[in-house]
């Protein structure tokens, strides 16, 4: 995979000022890029001090080799939804965490990306772009190099990539549509759980009610901020707890996790510049409790 810019009107005095303006290469990325001679003029690794003329091609080389991440590989079925050159978006089952940690040293999602990888000879670090909590299901984005990255994060922090995820509730909404501004904090004396609090971070939640069921309600979220257990704290603080949630407060027979699921991604392409856009089905565990009723 390669950036490419051709040069029309002599605008830049050099190189460096194309890495910055054109390609939006961080500080970091750009002393990478330049140290290691991945960028090229006509295709020769050049110094990019270089003045360059019309018509010249400046090309940014992201297939290089990366080191070892230290993470181990593990065999595992990958659903697949979406896979390009910088890309690769997966439907994550509930259950599955997807970072590598002393409970999932080995049976992380990040894991067998890692085998993926290695079985098909790319010696890449593994990136995961969103996060899904352990027992959240759907769309979670793995970049296969840092420029891509790098450009994901930034459109999530500019809200161009947009999440939207289905949740089941309990009891019915008095307000089909709207907005939960709650600032979210970690609650004291738990390293896991979260609470509004005035002190905490801005968190901010739209949601509509899709449809009614038998004293719950299945809602469409979408996410502004990206706090840790947003959306089950924010439900659980207006009464409306998840379907599920045992820590936010909702135990349920229907299902053995809280009912959430991240179905739709959209973002524009680093590379190509074309919308993308990636929908999930639910799993059945949430789609027993849409037949149930």
């Amino acid at each position: 995979m390669y950036l490419e810019y051709k040069v029309i009107d002599n605008k830049y005095t050099n190189i460096n000022q194309i890495l910055k303006q054109e390609f939006n290469l961080s500080a970091r990325l750009m002393h990478k890029v330049i140290s290691n001679r991945f960028v090229l003029l006509n295709n020769i690794p050049i110094d990019t001090r270089i003045t360059p003329t019309n018509g010249d091609i400046i090309k940014v080389d992201l297939n290089y080799e990366e080191e070892n991440d230290n993470i181990v590989p593990t065999k595992m079925e990958l659903n697949i939804l979406y896979e390009d050159d910088g890309l690769l978006i997966l439907n994550k089952p509930a259950g599955i965490a997807v970072h590598p940690s002393i409970l999932h040293f080995s049976d992380s999602l990040s894991n067998g990306v890692r085998f993926y990888f290695d079985s098909i000879s790319l010696k890449k670090k593994i990136r995961p772009v969103n996060r899904l909590d352990l027992d959240t299901s759907g769309i979670i984005i793995f970049a296969k190099n840092e420029y891509i990255q790098e450009c994901l994060i930034k459109q999530m922090n500019s809200h161009i990539l947009k999440k939207e995820y289905i949740a089941i509730v309990s009891g019915i909404l008095n307000e089909k549509s709207g907005t939960i501004n709650l600032p979210i904090s970690r609650k004291a004396g738990s390293i896991i759980e979260r609470c509004v609090s005035q002190d905490g971070q801005i968190a901010i939640t739209d949601y509509s009610v899709i449809k009614e069921l038998d004293n719950m309600s299945i809602v469409k979220c979408v996410l502004q901020t990206g706090r840790t257990h947003q959306i089950r704290v924010h439900f659980s603080s207006i009464g409306h707890p998840l379907i599920g949630d045992f820590l936010y407060g909702s135990k349920s027979d229907l299902i053995n996790r809280h009912a959430l699921h991240s179905y739709h991604i959209s973002f524009v392409h680093p590379i190509s510049n074309k919308n993308i856009d990636i929908y999930c089905e639910l799993p059945e565990d949430m789609k027993k409790i849409f037949n149930h009723y």
